[in-house]
């Protein structure tokens, strides 16, 4: 006993030692960091605030768009005093159409300032890389300005045959108003024998030089120029009050051919659209379509929306060879919802006074989840796909939202950050990094809204009088902002509801059957079988890989380099990542014939490949008893069906 009293006291004496040292050692260290290193140098002065404000006079902006062999865009600026002092000129940095901090003044070169006619230095803000600081003294009357800006390779903004003008990479404007009260008058300089486009209102000085009506900045930056030297015009509905025209731009003449089909076709949308919508909130519109391979080098579209213009990029072929083109046909119909969805009503965090204040996403499922949702639907309105092609599109879009597998860490709501932090940046992993998946997942959400809207009200209510009570042109305002209860009061108005709730749930789920929960309740489920929709092999020729994500989970082209890899996927398990070159597989060399029915044949044995890693090479087994797996949808017997209800024509 005495024994273990001593050793119990020679514990707690070192205990007790180890424990003074820590204390001591702590505290020394505490008081010897204290005012021992570098200390934060001051901030510099906050940029001004924006207020809105009137402008005294109107910026003159003179643009020269015609040196197309060295891609550069020379500009000359002219902006009336309204201050003397320290005056601080900004350089569009936040874009409206991609929600992110995506203009960057890197491509601003030469700046030169004068006032009233004499140089004068200027100096970069030390914070703000897109703010530059003029001294101005007093009794100055002007500020011109004399910069290019530079075209990335990758841009095609300016060619022979074709060029583009994005007004917010031309202009600095002052700090210190609303955006949409400083007024500029433009002057653009064309390559010869251009013909433009442009919801703006100008008069041709002569061949290739423009003139603009003065116009409030936002509204500039909101309505770029296209022009091209092969051009069609066709009107959509003539007529009208506020009529609606089909501006083709194509590099070669005999793109530009479209029959009459077609053109009845973008007619039925249009008018398909403002039965939905009703009132429209534009003057007129220009549904502006390049038709380039230039512009569109994978073969799938892309497009900007506006007020009264969409930007859509689509391939050369998409008018001449209509039948390849399933996954682009309801690229116009989404860019022309946004001029309800997104330019007349916009997120109230989503909507700055100027270009250079950061903005928030947390609607983008509402901005862009519905406006894709409105392109699945009112394509099928209009008969751009047939019934049966809508479902294969919807299948698709099922089958990426209920193989997220990143829903696990990361919810629909948290996408909605993903246009800030993404923009421009290559992930690594889609589907567990989850990229801006607020548009296919929200065409699942608004799926289910229109589906709980029946349900709820016996077939009194539908997505079609949430878009006539929410999107109504009712005020002389060119934009009015809405929040999340905006949109809960909305449908609680048409058929009540715990519509937060239900809401929320899709927002914050980690359930693929949460997210994917609107197609039951319309009536229809995903399934998958051994052979790919036309819509699915079209996906996969623009992607350049054929797709095998939802069997062995992974993408690969023709050459075997694997473009992708989902997560936790049986290739994955296997050690398989993106850059590897598989070189044989069961033992066969590699084609994707091949692979595709060693996969098929996968429920006998687990698939053997060869791959290259960097000059070394290994054999990988797969283990995996699927066979090929490709989306469809198919009805559930028994069960109402509101979905056909939803893509018939209105």
């Amino acid at each position: 006993m005495l024994l273990l009293i001593k050793q119990v006291g020679w514990f707690l004496l070192c205990a007790g030692l180890v424990v003074l040292a820590l204390s001591t050692l702590t505290a020394g260290t505490a008081v010897a960091q204290v005012g021992s290193g570098p200390t934060a140098a001051p901030m510099p002065p906050a940029l001004p605030t924006p207020l809105d404000r009137p402008f005294r006079g109107t910026i003159e902006l003179t643009v020269n768009a015609t040196d197309t062999d060295h891609q550069i865009f020379s500009i000359r600026e002219t902006i009336p005093v309204q201050a003397t002092g320290d005056v601080v000129l900004l350089y569009p940095e936040w874009e409206t159409a991609s929600h992110a901090p995506t203009a960057t003044v890197a491509e601003l070169a030469g700046l030169v300032v004068l006032i009233d006619g004499k140089p004068s230095d200027w100096r970069r803000d030390p914070v703000d890389m897109h703010a530059f600081h003029v001294d101005v003294p007093e009794g100055a009357s002007s500020i011109m300005l004399d910069f290019q800006f530079l075209v990335p390779a990758q841009a095609h903004l300016l060619r022979p045959d074709m060029v583009i003008v994005p007004w917010q990479r031309l202009l600095l404007y002052p700090a210190g108003w609303y955006v949409r009260d400083i007024p500029v008058a433009a002057t653009l300089a064309l390559p010869h024998g251009l013909a433009p486009f442009t919801a703006l209102t100008f008069h041709a000085i002569d061949d290739g030089k423009l003139d603009f009506q003065p116009v409030a900045l936002d509204q500039l930056v909101d309505a770029p120029l296209y022009a091209g030297r092969y051009t069609r015009r066709i009107t959509l509905n003539g007529g009208t009050a506020k009529p609606v025209a089909l501006d083709l731009l194509a590099d070669a003449k005999e793109d530009l051919a479209i029959t009459q089909p077609e053109i009845d076709r973008i007619k039925a949308l249009i008018a398909q659209g403002l039965k939905t919508f009703g009132m429209a909130p534009y003057r007129h519109y220009d549904a502006i379509v390049t038709l380039s391979d230039v512009l569109s080098p994978d073969g799938s579209g892309g497009g900007v929306e506006h007020l009264e213009e969409g930007e859509n990029n689509l391939p050369a072929t998409y008018f001449t060879d209509t039948s390849k083109q399933l996954n682009n046909l309801d690229l116009i119909a989404h860019e022309f919802v946004h001029a309800w969805n997104g330019r007349w009503r916009q997120p109230a965090d989503l909507w700055s006074p100027t270009f250079n204040r950061p903005v928030g996403g947390s609607l983008l499922w509402v901005y862009e989840g519905q406006s894709e949702f409105w392109g699945r639907v009112l394509a099928a309105r209009a008969a751009l796909r047939d019934r049966q092609q809508t479902l294969d599109k919807l299948a698709m879009d099922a089958a990426t939202v209920a193989n997220r597998t990143g829903r696990r860490w990361k919810d629909l709501q948290d996408s909605t950050n993903d246009a800030v932090f993404m923009a421009k940046h290559r992930i690594v992993s889609p589907d567990w990094q989850r990229r801006e998946d607020y548009y296919p997942e929200g065409v699942l959400l608004w799926l289910d809204v229109d589906a709980r809207l029946r349900q709820v009200s016996h077939g009194e209510r539908d997505i079609d009088d949430f878009a006539r009570v929410f999107f109504v042109k009712d005020s002389t305002q060119s934009t009015r902002t809405y929040t999340f209860e905006d949109v809960r009061d909305a449908l609680n108005k048409l058929a009540p509801d715990d519509w937060a709730a239900f809401l929320n749930q899709h927002l914050h789920n980690h359930s693929a059957d949460d997210a994917i929960a609107g197609l039951a309740r319309a009536g229809w489920t995903l399934v998958y079988t051994d052979t790919p929709t036309e819509t699915f092999r079209q996906n996969e020729e623009d992607a350049g890989a054929i797709n095998l994500d939802y069997s062995i989970g992974l993408q690969i082209d023709a050459k075997g380099a694997i473009q992708s890899v989902r997560w936790d996927s049986p290739a994955f398990r296997a050690g398989l990542s993106p850059g590897l070159h598989v070189i044989e597989v069961e033992g066969q060399p590699f084609s994707t014939r091949t692979l595709l029915a060693a996969v098929q044949s996968s429920a006998l044995k687990p698939l053997s490949i060869r791959v290259d890693i960097n000059g070394s090479k290994r054999v990988v087994n797969i283990d995996y008893r699927g066979g090929l797996r490709y989306p469809h949808l198919e009805r559930i017997a028994g069960t109402p069906d509101r979905l056909s209800a939803l893509l018939d024509a209105r």
